[in-house]
């Protein structure tokens, strides 16, 4: 139960990098929260009051400088963050994804006529091998093992959200408009995903299945 209420496990780098910056906010505020608590049951079960001491001038400052300090140590790697998350430097393979109402489509953009539609599969075709309701396709997007792949996203009809937590990958997809980001696997295996925008009646059915491979098997593939 308790690990519905945490991240999945990294499968980019910047996903580790999104835990450890969640990681340190979660240590801040739980200890801001601790030592205001903290001074408050104090003054309040405390029986006088030290008038010379709740005025101070040098405690005023203290109280306002520790305060920046923090904020400017969540600031620092929150924008660092940000940063990696839309910073897209050498790809190796470029993706187009598109989402319709309600599966997707994928192509290739360094190979010629390269494309297909995912699905999801109904019960009736899960089996041993594609065991998660409501997750497995029709059709796995491969991508090759430690490469940069650039993702494009886009949509033919309404806005979705192309989104796979374990790589910490969640781009709007929106007519019209063309938006990017990083995919870089190091665990081979396959990651999940769905669309995370309301998009409609079967919004919920419109899951992502990203199957990390060798390079050989990839270029071979191709």
């Amino acid at each position: 139960m308790w690990g519905q209420y945490s991240f999945q496990d990294s499968n980019s780098p910047l996903m580790v990098f999104v835990c450890d910056t969640y990681d340190l906010v979660s240590i801040v505020c739980v200890g801001v929260v601790s030592l205001v608590m903290y001074v408050a049951v104090h003054l309040f079960f405390k029986k006088s009051w030290n008038y010379y001491f709740m005025g101070l001038e040098s405690l005023e400052i203290i109280w306002v400088i520790l305060p920046s300090l923090s904020l400017v140590g969540l600031i620092l790697p929150s924008l660092h963050c940000l940063y990696l998350m839309d910073e897209i430097l050498t790809p190796s393979v470029s993706l187009k994804v598109i989402g319709h109402q309600w599966y997707w489509s994928y192509e290739y953009g360094d190979w010629e006529n390269v494309s297909f539609d995912s699905y999801m599969l109904n019960l009736a075709e899960l089996n041993f091998s594609s065991p998660f309701r409501l997750l497995e396709t029709d059709s796995s997007v491969f991508i090759p093992f430690l490469t940069e792949v650039r993702a494009v996203i886009t949509s033919a009809d309404v806005i979705h959200s192309w989104a796979i937590p374990s790589m910490g990958v969640k781009v709007d997809a929106i007519p019209g408009r063309l938006n990017h980001a990083l995919i870089y696997s190091f665990k081979m295996g396959s990651s999940y995903g769905q669309c995370s925008e309301i998009c409609g009646a079967y919004h919920s059915f419109m899951p992502i299945k990203i199957t990390t491979v060798p390079k050989k098997w990839f270029y071979s593939m191709n």
